[in-house]
């Protein structure tokens, strides 16, 4: 059903690549005003020329503060209101536990957890002043249900991001807002290439006998794309999820069962 989000306006961190454009895109067809927020005026703005239907990007830096506060506010005063949060923006990285440094450990939960925690506060205090709900929609990972070897920062980071689903979702269903959560498996983005050659390196493989481990450990037999998981985020963001509330929606192809 094409319009599921018209009227709606979105924004979307980590919107210039990947995952985040992909849901981007799929917002756009679904009638929603998209701003794709990420690092970089310039990607911002030729993500939001591809999406068109009015989209228009903003730089943004989520481990920054005062960033947060202007996107919020540019987005009011570009469109009067806010009704959709999807929380994409995210970095990887691995490292043998032995390895793992202080400033590796606070540059990973800067952007995937701090991040995703004051993205949502400064929405909803938006969303709650508006009084008609909205739907928050945070990108978490299926590294979040089981931890991988050398991987621990992310995996925690993204298991973070469930438990903050979780906890928000509890405080502000009350004022109408949904936050619910996507746990993607590897997807077929420019970040899977650098988890491919991280994780062959860290755990002395080929690039080409990773991608053949994660296939084979797949029970759909395959990688998910982009569009798999941005097909899930209009579910999540739609009222067709009015009743769907706290969850992380397992969009991995039969990895996790739970």
């Amino acid at each position: 059903m094409p319009g599921r989000l018209q009227g709606k306006v979105a924004i979307v961190t980590g919107g210039a690549s990947g995952i985040g454009l992909a849901i981007a895109h799929a917002f756009g067809r679904e009638g929603a005003r998209v701003c794709i927020a990420d690092l970089g005026q310039e990607r911002c703005a030729a993500a939001a020329a591809e999406v068109g239907s009015g989209a228009f990007g903003f730089n943004l830096d989520v481990r920054d503060a005062r960033s947060i506060c202007e996107l919020v506010a540019h987005v009011v005063a570009a469109t009067g209101a806010i009704d959709v949060l999807v929380n994409s923006a995210g970095v990887f990285a691995m490292a043998a536990l032995t390895d793992i440094t202080a400033e590796e450990f606070e540059r990973i939960f800067a952007v995937n957890t701090r991040g995703v925690l004051f993205m949502m506060q400064a929405v909803a205090r938006r969303m709650i002043g508006q009084g008609h709900g909205g739907a928050i929609v945070n990108i978490a990972s299926g590294a979040a249900r089981r931890a991988a070897a050398g991987a621990a920062v992310y995996s925690a980071s993204k298991a973070a991001v469930i438990s903050l689903t979780q906890s928000a979702a509890q405080e502000l269903i009350a004022h109408g807002i949904r936050v619910n959560a996507i746990a993607p498996g590897a997807v077929l983005t420019p970040m899977w290439t650098q988890v491919e050659a991280t994780f062959a390196r860290v755990m002395g493989t080929s690039p080409e006998a990773a991608l053949a481990t994660q296939i084979a450990a797949t029970p759909a037999g395959r990688l998910s794309t982009p569009e798999d998981q941005a097909s899930a985020a209009v579910f999540l963001a739609s009222a067709e999820s009015a009743f769907v509330v706290g969850q992380t929606l397992n969009v991995d192809g039969g990895l996790y069962l739970n």
